[in-house]
């Protein structure tokens, strides 16, 4: 086990190198002078000038590069051209938001999936399964701005049950994080659910005829126990990655989501990052992203081979 965790780490460390290269490259690439919509109406050329050299955008792209690495090394991931706030500080801030979301709405995907994937897969065929899968369908079909933007006219602009925007820390006030949170929360739950109950039925599908189930029911166990036991414990594997894929999703910030309901989140971050081409916080918020896409996928892994050790064979 340890050494297939090594392994991972080091195809992570791999993969990390590539994203620098790929986001730095890209970055660089989108039109537009970062340093003069930084500066905005306050552009002169002496105060061009100086951002311009103490930003280190005049030296060639390869030094700026091998620079921004050692900064990363360092844990600077540099200052951004629109506030002069360190780009560290920015995304620590914004964190928090998209963590308290995120984690709403996979915890909301997972208790909608995992019971409609199972009764789809036990009806398959029937009047049930297909009212299942048509909500599946719908889900992932619905565009997430539409699906949010239904949400705030029902729960807000016609019920006047949550507010339309905004956020309040769970830590502030968790009543009131909580109906903040609702609506963007929905909103990627139920997209998330559409997709992960997908998987559900075809994971129980697999399983739900095998001899081990059948043994399993001959012997007396109650339905519950035979499709908490064995049935779900089998098919448990590509459930997990497909959930672990869609916390990453989510932790690396719904973005059109987070700017309908104005949520201050990473999303958000790097809307508004590269609309004002300010290329250190657009760099930092993808770099963390990946590395969130990265760590929870590790995590997936090592607990799949907790749960079927072929897979360090």
């Amino acid at each position: 086990m340890t050494k297939y965790v090594l392994k991972r780490v080091a195809h992570m460390f791999v993969v990390l190198f590539g994203v620098t290269v790929a986001i730095f490259a890209l970055v660089h690439l989108v039109p537009g002078d970062p340093i003069k919509v930084a500066l905005g109406t306050r552009y002169n050329d002496e105060t061009y000038q100086a951002l311009l050299l103490a930003s280190g955008l005049d030296k060639p792209l390869i030094e700026q590069y091998v620079t921004y690495i050692f900064g990363l090394f360092q844990g600077d991931f540099g200052v951004s051209f629109r506030t002069g706030t360190a780009v560290s500080d920015v995304l620590f801030e914004r964190l928090p938001a998209t963590v308290s979301l995120a984690s709403f709405g996979i915890l909301l995907a997972i208790l909608i999936a995992i019971p409609l994937g199972v009764i789809a897969a036990l009806k398959d065929g029937k009047p049930t399964d297909g009212a299942i899968r048509v909500f599946s369908q719908a889900g992932v079909s619905l565009p997430d701005f539409w699906t949010a933007m239904l949400l705030i006219l029902l729960l807000s602009a016609t019920w006047g049950l949550l507010p339309s925007s905004g956020y309040v820390a769970i830590t502030e006030d968790p009543i009131q994080w909580l109906r903040h949170v609702t609506i963007p929360g929905l909103t990627i739950g139920l997209i998330a659910a559409s997709v992960i109950t997908r998987y559900v039925r075809s994971s129980v599908l697999e399983v739900v005829n095998a001899d081990y189930v059948r043994t399993a029911e001959s012997k007396g166990l109650s339905r519950f126990s035979v499709i908490r036991k064995h049935i779900l414990k089998n098919a448990l594997p590509p459930i997990m990655t497909i959930t672990g894929v869609q916390f990453a999703t989510m932790l690396g910030g719904v973005i059109v989501v987070e700017v309908v309901v104005a949520w201050p989140g990473l999303g958000r971050l790097v809307f508004d990052a590269v609309a004002s081409r300010d290329y250190p916080v657009i760099q930092g918020a993808v770099l963390l992203i990946a590395v969130a896409f990265l760590v929870i996928n590790l995590i997936i892994d090592v607990l799949q081979a907790r749960l079927d050790p072929r897979i360090v064979r």
